[in-house]
Order: structure tokens, then C-alpha cells, then sequence
């Protein structure tokens, strides 16, 4: 086992697999030269590989989404990074209407192995159109598989696999999670997509989450065990596809619900997985479902703001404890 930061994890997973595979690439804006990357993930690796195989662009998410998916679609397999995962908007009809589609209109004929990493911006003050995320835009896009690890291990064992696959994969990071430390593993290994993790047990009450979420849920599962909740603490890894089983194996054992994302409350994963488990799973319930998530307001552009909208691991806790009584 060797400890790393969440950055270093991504980058070393993104070296061993263009070692591995030449048709990756990686393209987006300030990847080398001096700025090697605003969180430094692609640090190094231009000098490596050399500027065709890490491609520097102008200011231009739609283009940059644009030319990996074309890329794609001709053999290569893209790694193509937008800087703050708002502006995924501008990359809405590459990765909604044309990466998530080919597949289907072309008979399976033809395949799109591209990847979109977006780093979702919160909890900081950079303004609106930099903070926030569009996650639920990108888990509309049918196609698209959806990946947010919220470790160093997940990070690197999440990469590996989707640049094994050949389906399109945004990975969804958030820049408050590049600093953390773990272990990760020696070895060469994958982390399985569409399979969630159940990193604490529990039997009074599930709380599912995913990316920084994870490290609110486990704070506040923490604090809640000094008063006697015990919680399950699940971690999604993967949005989309969705481990439903997991999560319906959990309620029915705690009877209870919590989901924490951080993102606007309303259309959010948080309702998608309320109905899954009202369909499925309402009759195990003894207690309202409860999303922990942002207000339904853009990101201001003064902490005290921030601090009052965002999600944390307090609001968490209180969702636990409102879901108790």
C-alpha cells in the first residue's frame, strides 16, 4: 500500500493507462507548460508524453468536448478535462446529444470511448458561474456512465476501469477532495463500475452519498455515534449506473433514509434515489426519506453565503436526526 493525495492517485492512474494504451490522450486547457494543471493531477505528464499526446487548448469547453468525442469516434480515446464543472453546460450537446447517442443510432456499430472529467467547484468563493455542478444534466444524458469517487483508492481504481471500457465516462471530481490522503493499493487493480461501497456499517439509519458528500456523511456518522445512531455510511462511487441493490439491501435493514449530495436539493440524484426506494422499498419504511443538499440558489459570491447554502457535514448530521425522530 502506498499513501498518495487524491491527485496524485488520479494522475498516476492516467500515466499507467496511457503507458498501457496508446490511444489515450489527454486535451484541455493549461494540462503542461507552467501551469501543469490548476490542481496539478496533470503534473508531469506532458513532459512524459510529449504535446500530442497532452494537448493544450484555447479557453473553449465546447470545443474541447467537441474534439475528443470526435477523436473517439475515430479510434482514439480521449481524456478531455473542463476546468469547472458549470461550464459542463457548454458541453451539453457533445456528451448529451452525441457521445451518449452514437451508440444507439449507429446499431452499436459505433463506439465512443471518450472521457470528461469535470471539477466541480464549492465551498469556496469564485463566483455563480464557476462554483456548483451540473451532475444532474449529466445523469439525464442516457449513455453516459457517471463516476465520483471520493478516495484516492476509488480515484485511481474508478480511472483504470473506465479507460478500460469503451463507453463515453464523465468522471465527476470536486476540488475540495484533491488534497486528501489515503492508501492505495500496490498492485494493478480496478474499482467495479455500478457497485457502491458500504464503508460503515449501521442498523438505525442509511445515508447514501457520493464525492465530498462521503466525507460529510462519515462526520456526521461519527457524531451521531457519541449519541448511539448507529448509521450505515454508503458511498455510490458510481452515479450512474446506480447500485439499486445495495441500497435497497441497506433500508430494508435501518428502516431509514438519508441522502446527501452536494448540488441543488430539487431534480437531484437525492430524488431519483427517494422514488427508486418508494417504489421498491416503502413498505421497509418507518420514517420519511430525507435529502441533505444544497439550496435550490446559485453559489454567492461571499462565504457567508456559501457557508449558509452549502451542504456540510452539520447538515448531514441534523438530516440524521430529523429522519430519527
Amino acid at each position: 500500500m502506498t499513501k498518495m493525495t487524491y491527485a496524485e492517485a488520479l494522475r498516476e492512474a492516467m500515466r499507467q493507462e496511457m503507458r498501457r494504451d496508446a490511444r489515450i490522450f489527454l486535451i484541455g486547457e493549461a494540462l503542461g507548460g507552467k501551469q501543469q494543471g490548476i490542481f496539478k493531477v496533470t503534473m508531469g505528464l506532458q513532459e512524459e508524453f510529449g504535446e500530442e499526446r497532452v494537448v493544450d487548448t484555447p479557453i473553449s469547453e465546447s470545443c474541447i468536448a467537441g474534439a475528443a468525442v470526435g477523436a473517439a469516434i475515430f479510434g482514439r480515446k480521449p481524456i478531455a478535462e473542463i476546468m469547472f464543472g458549470n461550464l459542463m453546460a457548454l458541453c451539453a450537446d457533445e456528451f448529451h446529444n452525441q457521445a451518449a447517442k452514437f451508440h444507439y443510432v449507429s446499431n452499436g456499430m459505433i463506439k465512443v470511448p471518450v472521457m470528461i472529467r469535470c471539477v466541480n467547484w464549492g465551498r469556496l468563493v469564485s463566483g455563480p458561474h464557476h462554483c456548483g455542478n451540473l451532475d444532474p444534466l449529466i445523469t439525464a444524458s442516457p449513455g453516459i456512465i457517471a463516476l465520483a469517487p471520493a478516495t484516492p483508492c476509488d480515484a485511481m481504481g474508478l480511472m483504470r476501469a473506465a479507460l478500460r471500457q469503451d463507453d463515453p465516462v464523465i468522471f465527476i471530481e470536486h476540488s475540495s477532495l484533491y488534497a486528501i490522503s489515503g492508501e492505495v493499493p500496490d498492485q494493478d487493480y480496478t474499482t467495479p463500475i455500478g457497485r457502491a461501497n458500504v464503508i460503515r456499517e449501521g442498523t438505525d439509519v442509511t445515508v447514501v452519498a457520493y464525492s465530498i458528500a462521503v466525507q460529510d456523511a462519515i462526520k456526521a456518522a461519527d457524531r451521531l455515534a457519541e449519541e448511539g445512531v448507529s448509521a450505515e455510511v454508503i458511498d455510490l462511487r458510481t452515479v450512474v449506473p446506480y447500485d439499486k441493490r445495495t441500497i435497497l439491501d441497506s433500508v430494508k435493514k435501518t428502516s431509514r433514509l438519508v441522502i446527501a449530495y452536494e448540488g441543488y436539493k430539487t431534480y437531484g440524484t437525492g430524488s431519483e434515489i427517494s422514488a427508486m426506494v418508494a417504489e421498491e422499498a416503502i413498505d421497509y419504511l418507518n420514517a420519511p426519506i430525507i435529502r441533505a443538499a444544497q439550496a435550490d440558489v446559485p453559489l454567492a459570491s461571499n462565504k457567508v453565503m456559501v457557508d449558509e447554502i452549502s451542504l456540510s457535514q452539520g447538515k448531514v448530521y441534523e438530516a440524521v436526526k430529523r429522519c430519527m425522530e
